[in-house]
């Protein structure tokens, strides 16, 4: 896997964010992101839309100046049901203390396979607010609190926010996974800590695509990033039982329950495409 990991396989440098983003090597080789500079943190941003949330002041002064940012963005409140009842800032719609209220919002994982039907994952870059360093699915995030991502007519708006967070984490041009090759499996509600401060609490769209594409990745999101065989996986699986390395809490979730069965039936996935059921994780 990853040389931090196991040393099994090499990694060579991708292109620091700044300078011209090279093309991506072809399926099946793996890469490091070079980290950029972590920056000073930014002033904390104020809740605001449908739902309370605390206002209680979070020391952000030493957290990556970019990810404090991308706090201010509006994700998308939800019931139990997954019916629209708000926006609330990313900040708020991670803190633990609202988590604990209640406040849900939501999200998606992408799990993108090249024509070898291999997964590609990313090790989240250090800089993360939540969960930084750990391993994961390809792309994890959320729809944005817009027109074009609030659509829910056949996960529309989750499927064009998976294009955009495909080109912004991982270079991949927009024109090369446009929403209709995306393709919506099924929901996971989950909640989970990543430290005394963030957390997730989260109704999940399960999100395959199948295809080869260029990949570039921004190191501020991405640490490395590989694709994995089954029997891979299973390995880096083995060694977060461990305690070796950190895998993301959904990755986790959705490999123990679901993730193996999928990828022995990719030419027969519509068989678990369920867009009624929410799985209560």
């Amino acid at each position: 896997m990853w040389r931090a990991v196991a040393r099994a396989l090499a990694i060579g440098p991708a292109a620091r964010r700044g300078g011209p983003r090279g093309r991506g090597r072809g399926p099946g080789e793996e890469h490091a992101a070079e980290r950029g500079p972590r920056g000073a943190g930014s002033p904390g941003v104020a809740g605001r839309g449908g739902q309370t949330a605390s206002m209680r002041e979070v020391d952000l002064d030493e957290l990556d100046a970019h990810q404090v940012q991308l706090l201010a963005e509006m994700c998308i409140l939800i019931d139990e049901h997954d019916r629209q009842i708000g926006a609330e800032t990313k900040r708020n719609c991670h803190l633990n203390e609202n988590i604990d209220r209640g406040l849900l919002h939501r999200a998606f994982s992408v799990f993108l396979f090249n024509t070898e039907n291999k997964l590609l994952l990313q090790q989240r870059s250090d800089a993360k607010i939540t969960f930084p360093g750990c391993f994961t699915n390809t792309c994890c995030s959320h729809p944005l609190s817009n027109p074009q991502e609030l659509e829910e007519s056949d996960a529309i708006g989750v499927r064009r926010a998976a294009q955009r967070r495909l080109e912004a984490e991982l270079g991949i041009p927009m024109e090369e996974v446009p929403p209709e090759e995306i393709n919506y499996v099924t929901r996971i509600h989950y909640k989970a800590q990543s430290d005394g401060i963030w957390g997730e609490h989260e109704i999940d769209y399960i999100l395959f695509v199948r295809k080869n594409v260029t990949l570039n990745p921004d190191p501020n999101e991405i640490k490395s990033y590989c694709y994995v065989t089954k029997e891979e996986l299973k390995e880096l699986l083995e060694k977060a039982a461990r305690g070796e390395i950190k895998i993301t809490p959904w990755f986790q979730i959705i490999a123990d329950a679901f993730l193996f069965k999928w990828w022995d039936n990719l030419n027969h996935l519509n068989q678990f495409v369920d867009h009624e059921k929410i799985h209560r994780m």
